[in-house]
Formats: C-alpha cells, structure tokens, sequence
C-alpha cells in the first residue's frame, strides 16, 4: 500500500518530469525559430539563444505546485558557451562560504578536493562581488524543504553567463527505487536546468532532509548556527500562504566572501 508520503514524492517526481519536457519543448521551438530569422535576415553571425528553465516558473506549474505537497526546488542555470573561470584554488584544501543575509549570516564549508570546479567558481562569483545584493528568491515548505539563492535577476533565471560541470553526485548514496536520495538538513547542493552539467550560480540550502533525484552537485555543508537561521526562514513559510515562492522572511545577501577554511 503507497503511503501519502509516498505518494507526495512521486507527485512531486512527476510534476518535476512535466516541467522538464515542457522547458526542453520550448527550448527547443525557441531554437527553430531562432534558425529561421536568421536565414530570412541572411544572418552570417550566430546568435546564441539563452534559455532558463525554472521549475514553477509559468502559471500552471503553480497551479502544480499549490496541488502537490511536494514541489521541487527551482533550478536554474544560464546555458552559455562563455569559459567558467579559471582554476585558481587549492585543490586540497577546504573552502568557507560566508554570507551576510537580512536574517543573519549564513556559512558553509566546501570540500576542493570533492568539487574543484563548484569551490573556484563560487570562490571567483564572491570575489567579483556577483552575489552581493542579491535575495534567496525561493522557498519551499512541503515535501522538499529548501531555499534557494545565487541568482542576480532574483526571479529564477540569472546565472554567471556560464556552466559548470556537475560533481561529486555519488555522495549521498545510491538512488532508491524511487529515484531519489536523501539531501540531509545542512546540505548546500547546485540548482540546473534538470539536464546535465548546467549548473551556475544558483544553489539551495536544505533545512529539513529532503529526497531529490542524485543529480544536483552537492558541494557544501552549513554549520549549526547557519542551519537554524535557514530553519527559521523555513518556519516563516512563503509569502501569501503557498507551498512554493518568494519567502516571507525576505533573505537579501549584503556580502558573500569565500576563503580558506
């Protein structure tokens, strides 16, 4: 017999699936008419099209979301052909993320040796300042339990203007049969667009054990202190009452500094 849990992950699997064909669709219409002005303009140049996927992101998938108990976090990436930065960490050592938030600091630890490429890119985005003034656009409160930050336009679609590859997605364990693995409360886990490699600058922060498919490159970990604080956002809930949405307790990043641990 499935339990309501049960069936709340597989909704929530489920609904993830229809947003996913439904953005790879259009991603795919935009490309065609993107190939058609260019030959009826006789375009030499190619334009590159961006496209964002974020999940809950249309009117129906809030629709979606306000049915199910379980929605999905909102990833969301830049495709983009521009180089990730270069490598420039210590490869062995352990990396701080540290983030001055309206509603308190927030750090975490990240692993170089596990995920080189996540630590130096985020290592390069605080440098530059990318992340300061930016909100945690996203909250979510049943059945997967995250908040999201990283993005600059703060509606789900902004990225650093390139991808980087996904790591160390073995981590948590081998997929149940369900599909899913336990990211546990603490964890600081890559948003994408739900295909591979097209991670960017969003990312979520877990507060409550949360199981998602092994596919978001899980790179950093949050001290005590930086988990209840994400915890007390959580208990805040979503503005208007939804499941799924901007929080009520607004989380706007001041600074973000990345430095050795």
């Amino acid at each position: 017999m499935v339990s309501s849990d049960q069936r709340r992950r597989q909704l929530a699997r489920e609904k993830f699936e229809r947003q996913q064909q439904r953005r790879e669709e259009a991603r795919h219409r935009t490309r065609r008419l993107t190939v058609v002005i260019a030959s009826a303009l006789a375009v030499v140049a190619v334009v590159g099209v961006t496209a964002f996927v974020s999940l809950g992101g249309d009117d129906k998938d809030k629709n979606d979301a306000a049915s199910s108990t379980s929605p999905s976090p909102s990833p969301s990436a830049s495709e983009s052909s521009a180089p990730e930065p270069a490598m420039k960490i210590d490869k062995k050592s352990k990396y701080t993320m540290s983030l001055k938030t309206s509603q308190g600091d927030i750090a975490f630890t990240m692993d170089a040796a596990k995920t080189p490429h996540t630590t130096n890119s985020f290592k390069s985005l605080a440098d530059k300042g990318f992340f300061d003034g930016t909100k945690c656009h996203r909250l979510t409160t049943q059945g997967i339990f995250v908040l999201q930050c990283g993005d600059p336009k703060g509606d789900g679609t902004g990225g650093p203007g390139y991808t980087i590859p996904d790591e160390n997605l073995t981590a948590l364990g081998k997929a149940g049969k369900d599909g899913t693995v336990t990211y546990p409360a603490g964890t600081v886990a890559m948003a994408n667009t739900g295909q591979a490699h097209t991670g960017g600058s969003q990312f979520f922060l877990v507060y409550k054990d949360s199981k998602l498919p092994p596919s978001y490159t899980p790179f950093g970990t949050m001290d005590a202190a930086s988990l209840k604080a994400v915890k007390a956002v959580g208990t805040a809930g979503v503005t208007g009452g939804a499941a799924d949405g901007a929080p009520k307790k607004a989380v706007t990043i001041s600074k973000a500094a990345v430095d050795k641990a």
